[in-house]
């Protein structure tokens, strides 16, 4: 505890020389288990590489991360920061080991998360880059995710859970067509899609958590697309018509034409 506190110090005289302001520090020193050696050096890096501006308060707190809000080189950004002390390692590892993209990485539970980190990354831009509605990733760090913003005046944009809609239905179209993108696309089944993982700007969804999506060649990639549709549309149900889950399926699937 002593040796944290006295990085977090150092830490904030660093930052504080570089210009870096930090708001509600206070808010910002308490967090528990998030603020540990590895994270404080991979922020100084990334306050060093003029990637963060300034330090805001927080966002959001997570089963795996803590999210805060931040100022970077060219706009708002989203600091999230995955606790290596308390983090669900078990729960991460499904998502990591079968994806070939990570095979050669070591099973400690650190570079389990430093993995997790730069595969969501990775995720993000796969997504964008098929022109799905996605926060920008900016940079990564270890533990650390810097990606866009996505909210208005320092406030997220709400979940799809907590949005007021007026119209369900094409709301519930856009999420099954950037399902459809994600996977054909971006070669990506985003694994946990739900109402909590949606945001809602008050035009159309973003979304968002991606960090656990894996590609069709997962063992487990056609059980959580499987997953996905059906949680979206236990979501939906009477606030739309819905489609045939098995119909969502073939159709995002295409050619591949797997069974449920």
């Amino acid at each position: 505890m002593e040796k944290r506190d006295r990085m977090r110090d150092r830490f904030d005289r660093e930052i504080e020389k570089m210009g870096v302001r930090i708001k509600e520090a206070d808010n910002f020193k308490v967090e528990e288990n998030v603020f540990d050696e590895t994270t404080l050096l991979a922020l100084y890096r990334l306050v060093h590489k003029g990637k963060i501006k300034v330090i805001g308060g927080s966002i959001s707190t997570g089963k795996e991360a803590n999210v805060f809000y931040g100022e970077g080189e060219e706009f708002p950004v989203a600091i999230k920061i995955y606790r290596i002390q308390s983090a669900n390692f078990r729960s991460i590892s499904d998502y990591i080991i079968g994806d070939p993209r990570f095979s050669s990485i070591r099973r400690s539970k650190k570079e389990i998360i430093f993995a997790w980190t730069k595969k969501e990354y990775s995720n993000l831009s796969r997504a964008l880059d098929a022109g799905i509605r996605v926060p920008r990733p900016v940079f990564f760090d270890r533990n650390i995710l810097i990606m866009e913003f996505m909210g208005e005046d320092e406030v997220p944009y709400p979940q799809l859970r907590q949005a007021a809609i007026d119209d369900y239905a094409p709301v519930y179209a856009s999420i099954l067509a950037s399902m459809k993108t994600l996977f054909n696309e971006a070669g990506l089944v985003h694994a946990d899609l739900s109402e909590f993982n949606i945001l809602f700007d008050g035009e159309e969804p973003i979304i968002i958590d991606i960090g656990q999506g894996v590609t069709p060649e997962h063992p487990k990639a056609i059980a959580f697309l499987v997953r996905d549709i059906k949680n979206i549309n236990r979501y939906f149900n009477k606030k739309c018509p819905l489609r045939d889950e098995e119909e969502i399926f073939r159709d995002i699937v295409g050619e591949h034409r797997m069974e449920i």
